[in-house]
């Protein structure tokens, strides 16, 4: 979680972790295509993929490494046949840890695993700081004649914001470039809101010229709100501005906006001023949009590791309303 205040005193908080989790667990074949493609090449997809939270949970819950990361590990096949972990570690904080602590505990983990499990595992690293100069890729100990070299792949996030790299990006079919997009900004950007509603408003744009359908659009306004807050009142403008987006293109995906910004508590902001018969159309809309909202939800429930309160986040709805449709879902 990051928080920044605003020239007015506004604190707006970004939970980078929880989106970066929830984002892995939903495009982890989009994220290794994107950002570790030697790696991607090498999994056998047909065989599909399977995160390991509870194995995760047994070889860290104890270790004493300093502060808080965005960890997955996810079991896939290589084509060759073989069976590997992959053990992904997210290091999103702007302030860069002293010397060796990051990479010591890459070791920590990797050798924790590998004790435990008897298994293959290869470590992947995505460093989202600012700190152009900050790349811990490998752990070394030397000590009285015994010596161990352990070095991983690591991503640096800033080095896409080159002109070659951002342009790439930009054009890049796969949607984790679209997230990795807005992190950037969002770190960049920090306390700058009209910088970071520009940015939103623009990529939000983009997402309709990728000809991307409804659920999708939902699914990624959603992610790029999650890692990119604005105060209430920009929000506002937002929802405004992306009414003109799909008037433009012809795409009638709003009122699944305009529920967002109503669940960011700006519905009176949106209704002031607006004729009875608007009001009434859009409340009928609303409700339709609800019920594809909850749609949305429990189609989350599937994915492992994502809690009722990160479900209810992503989509708006009430913790108590996710809770009450996984119970049904399960009847």
């Amino acid at each position: 979680m990051s928080a920044s205040a605003t020239e007015d005193g506004l604190v707006v908080r970004s939970d980078y972790d929880g989106a970066w989790k929830a984002a892995l667990e939903k495009y982890f074949k989009e994220f290794l295509q994107l950002l570790f493609p030697e790696i991607h090449s090498e999994v056998d997809w047909k065989k599909g993929y399977e995160f390991l939270d509870g194995e995760l949970e047994k070889i860290t819950v104890d270790a004493k490494t300093g502060r808080r990361y965005t960890d997955k590990l996810v079991k896939v096949y290589y084509l060759d046949g073989t069976e590997e972990w992959l053990l992904i570690h997210v290091e999103i904080q702007s302030s860069p840890e002293l010397k060796g602590i990051f990479a010591r505990r890459m070791f920590t983990y990797w050798s924790r695993l590998t004790d435990r499990y008897q298994v293959d595992v290869v470590s992947l690293a995505v460093l989202a700081d600012t700190n152009s100069n900050y790349r811990p890729n490998t752990f070394y100990f030397n000590r009285s004649g015994t010596e161990i070299t352990f070095t991983y792949p690591t991503v640096k996030l800033v080095d896409f914001e080159s002109e070659a790299n951002w342009t790439s990006l930009e054009s890049d079919n796969n949607i984790f470039a679209l997230l990795v997009m807005a992190q950037i900004k969002a770190k960049r950007l920090k306390g700058n809101n009209e910088g970071l509603f520009d940015f939103r408003l623009g990529l939000t744009r983009s997402l309709y010229i990728r000809g991307y359908n409804r659920e999708q659009v939902v699914e990624l306004f959603h992610f790029i709100g999650w890692m990119i807050r604005l105060p209430e009142m920009l929000e506002y403008r937002l929802i405004e501005a992306v009414k003109r987006v799909e008037e433009e293109f012809k795409m009638p995906y709003i009122n699944t906006v305009e529920q967002y910004g109503r669940k960011q508590g700006i519905e009176q902001g949106i209704e002031q001023g607006i004729e009875q018969g608007r009001r009434e159309a859009e409340e009928r809309a609303a409700e339709e949009q609800l019920k594809n909202t909850r749609r949305i939800a429990c189609g989350m429930f599937a994915v492992e590791g994502l809690s009722d309160e990160q479900i209810a986040e992503i989509t708006g709805l009430a913790v108590e309303e996710v809770t009450q449709l996984r119970l049904e879902k399960k009847h």
